[in-house]
């Protein structure tokens, strides 16, 4: 077998394959479409480094593994052009995000373009791609090489980007919320839309994550930035206002609906309905709230029908109208979302089971309550609600 050694050279390859198999210049130049010429002038040593393309032909038939082929070539591999084209290769290939680290950072570090000129064009590079594990492995790569370097901008742009991506994952919704906190010391280097952005899916990260506070203070500060009309801004609002109505500052969440009801979007009438309804219940105002939910289970989209579900029966517990929650529970179908997509969906999952599970209890049908909360806590497992996940337990 081939004696592969770290410091090994694309000479040294060529060598120990052609000994290997006992390969001729002509051999192997069938074998990878490569002159004999130049595979001789590299073997020798008259062509010290190679064009990417030649090494590109020639690596599949090595007896090495691709990385470390490309390992030992960036090493002496100053030009960025070639290295970007490099660095577009491997991402393409599995199982080399080891790879893509070394050679994007090899690329930052090239003496033939200034730090930030590179860092930009890496940065550009990786917003272009698809592959979102791949860019926050390189996003990282841009974070770290700009702290080294005291490149803030460049730092604050690969942290927002990094969580804008990794926001995304429900599990660690608390660990993201508080990578997302260290972009507060960096907003000076945004851009202000970037500014906007990051404040807007801050605040609504917050409210998923159940900080109120802090929601209604990064979407305040969102909002006062963004001059536009946008969808984003919107739904700011709506999480200011679901923020207010948690901290029971029922007047200020009456205020800014009348704001967010100006918005021309599909999503704000039927929001704005069930959340002034939602209000009035909170205010304990039944009378006014229960026909407005029970019209609205008939009239609102599907989006909607879990939070209404379970407003009626947290109503019906408390007055003990066990007959209506028996008639609500009969319409289950109607209202339980077959693929729940978002942390707020999954919650009402969770507390609608929750609800459902203190009701049979309630009416002595214990083994179908214990299979409720089961339910319950699944949901709540699903977006990490450690604590709902342990009321449940001790319900």
């Amino acid at each position: 077998m081939v004696d592969i050694k770290q410091n090994n050279t694309i000479a040294d390859f060529i060598f120990q394959l052609r000994k290997e198999r006992n390969l001729s210049y002509s051999d192997l130049e069938e074998l990878t479409g490569v002159s004999r010429g130049v595979l001789h002038k590299i073997e020798i040593g008259e062509t010290k480094h190679p064009e990417y393309k030649t090494v590109k032909a020639i690596s599949p038939v090595l007896l090495v593994p691709y990385f470390q082929v490309i390992e030992g070539y960036i090493e002496n591999e100053n030009r960025v052009d070639t290295l970007f084209e490099i660095l577009a290769d491997v991402i393409t290939r599995e199982g080399t995000g080891s790879l893509v680290s070394k050679v994007a950072l090899r690329l930052l570090e090239s003496p033939n373009k200034g730090t930030e000129v590179s860092l930009e064009r890496l940065f550009n590079f990786t917003q272009a791609m698809k592959d979102n594990s791949l860019k926050v492995t390189l996003f990282e790569v841009i974070i770290q090489y700009s702290r080294g370097h005291g490149v803030m901008v460049y730092l604050a742009k690969g942290m927002l980007q990094k969580y804008l991506i990794e926001r995304l994952d429900f599990k660690r919704l608390e660990q993201t919320y508080q990578e997302g906190q260290e972009i507060l010391h960096y907003t000076n280097f945004l851009s202000r839309e970037e500014k906007i952005t990051f404040y807007f899916r801050m605040g609504l990260h917050a409210h998923n994550t159940k900080k109120y506070t802090d929601c209604i203070e990064h979407c305040i500060t969102g909002i006062n930035l963004e001059d536009r009309e946008t969808e984003l801004k919107a739904r700011a609002y709506l999480a200011t206002i679901n923020s207010y109505s948690h901290l029971k500052h029922y007047d200020t969440v009456e205020r800014y609906l009348d704001v967010f009801e100006q918005f021309e979007y599909d999503f704000v009438a039927e929001a704005a309905k069930i959340t002034r309804a939602i209000t009035k219940a909170r205010k304990k105002e039944y009378d006014i709230a229960v026909p407005l939910l029970r019209s609205y289970m008939n009239e609102l989209s599907n989006n909607y029908k879990i939070s209404i579900a379970t407003e009626l029966i947290e109503i019906y517990l408390q007055i003990k109208d066990m007959k209506s929650i028996a008639e609500l529970l009969e319409r289950e179908r109607e209202f339980l979302p077959n693929n729940p997509e978002s942390p707020h969906t999954n919650y009402g999952i969770g507390v609608y089971y929750r609800q459902k599970g203190a009701y049979q209890f309630e009416i002595g049908t214990v083994y179908e309550g214990i299979q409720s909360f089961v339910l319950s806590m699944h949901a709540f497992g699903k977006i990490n609600e450690t604590k709902e996940r342990e009321a449940c337990i001790e319900s």
